[in-house]
This record gives C-alpha cells, structure tokens and sequence, in this order.
C-alpha cells in the first residue's frame, strides 16, 4: 500500500469535548499534509472544518447522536440538517442501542431511513457500538443497517471498550454485500492494527492517531 492509499483510508478524528481551537487547527493542517480522506469532528467545528478545508481534497464529515445513541430521531435529524448545511458531507450516527437490544428494530431502522434520507446524497454511517452486543446482535444489526440503506456500518464511538478487532470485522464483512461499507474505529492506534483491520475487510478507519500511524509507516 502507497502512503497515499493508506492517507486515502482514514477520518481523521478529534471528538473529545475539551478540544480547543489551536487542536483543530491542528487537526485541519495534519489532513492537509497527509492527505487523510476526511476529518472527523463534533458538530459545533464543522462550520470551521468546512471554511478551512474547502479548497482541498479533505472531506468534513461530523457526528449525530453521538455518542450514547439515545437522543430522539427528531434531534437526530436537527443535527444532521445543521451538520449538513455546515458543510459535512460524511455523518457517524450512533443508532439507538437501548431500542435495538429491546427488540424495536422498526423504530431503529426507521430512524436510520430517516437520516439517510436527511444526508441528502451524502455518506452515512452508522454506529452500532460492537462492544455493547454479542455477536449474533452485531449481524443483525449490521444487516439492519445494511437494509435501511446506510453506506457504511461504523464499528464503535471509541468510548465503550477496546473497539474494533478484526474478528468484528470479519463477522460484519460475513453478512453484509461487498459495496456496504464497513468503518473500524475505536482504539486503533498502530499500522499493523490498521493493516489487520484492512485485511479483515474494513474499507475506512477512524483514529485519533493518524498521524502516529503515518509516521510509523514512513519508518518503514
């Protein structure tokens, strides 16, 4: 793999609530240098993500629900509206977790047509927090995702655990088509986690240590 394909495979993520303006900054400058795919920031950055990236190839992606899932479709749906007229063209939505393992799969899968609809062409993905189900919850859910007509299923917020392995993204590769995406984030914070993710299945990182894994790779 080139640098620039490797670059191509990452979102580029700052979402702790105590980042300040100079770690966005930052943020921005390191997508720039290395190319990442995209950046990965709260709602409240994406205005800023947008004015600062606009003239390069670095796509503005943000998140909804995030990160415990539980906020109502309608709040859901504000803040993907405001993201999108921000200038986000990537959304990580955390579906509704507590719903999902109650067995309110209409409501969930409702929720995520809706959202999808809201993106308005652009990317959805959507996280279904692998560290909160078992395994035969992770392929319905990722079948489920699949079938309202998200384009990636995303792996984990990051915030619950270890989150992604590769034996979670081999079972989410095992029932989904090959064109749905699939997103491994949450804890990954090496190259050979990257690679193993890859060689899973996965087709998109996120990390917050991005520029780690590219300088790793440069050594190499």
């Amino acid at each position: 793999m080139t640098q620039e394909l490797l670059a191509g495979t990452i979102d580029h993520t700052l979402l702790k609530p105590d980042a300040d303006s100079h770690q966005i900054a930052q943020l921005f400058e390191e997508a720039i240098h290395f190319g990442f795919h995209s950046v990965c920031v709260n709602p409240c950055q994406v205005e800023k993500a947008n004015n600062f990236l606009k003239d390069y190839q670095v796509q503005v992606g943000s998140v909804v629900g995030f990160p415990l899932g539980a906020s109502t479709t309608s709040t859901k749906l504000q803040e993907t509206e405001s993201c999108i007229q921000a200038g986000a063209v990537e959304i990580d939505m955390v579906m509704n977790i507590g719903f999902f393992k109650d067995g309110n799969l209409d409501y969930v899968a409702d929720e995520i047509v809706q959202i999808v609809d809201s993106v308005s062409g652009n990317i959805l993905k959507v996280i279904i927090e692998t560290n909160l189900l078992n395994d035969d919850e992770v392929c319905q859910a990722s079948k489920l995702v699949e079938d309202s007509g998200a384009q990636f299923v995303k792996t984990s917020t990051g915030f619950y655990g270890s989150g992604a392995t590769p034996d979670l993204v081999q079972l989410i590769r095992s029932v989904i088509r090959s064109e749905t995406g699939i997103k491994a984030s949450g804890g990954i914070k090496t190259l050979a986690q990257l690679e193993e993710l890859m060689d899973a299945g996965a087709d998109r990182i996120g990390t917050s240590s991005a520029v780690i894994i590219m300088k790793e790779f440069r050594k190499n």
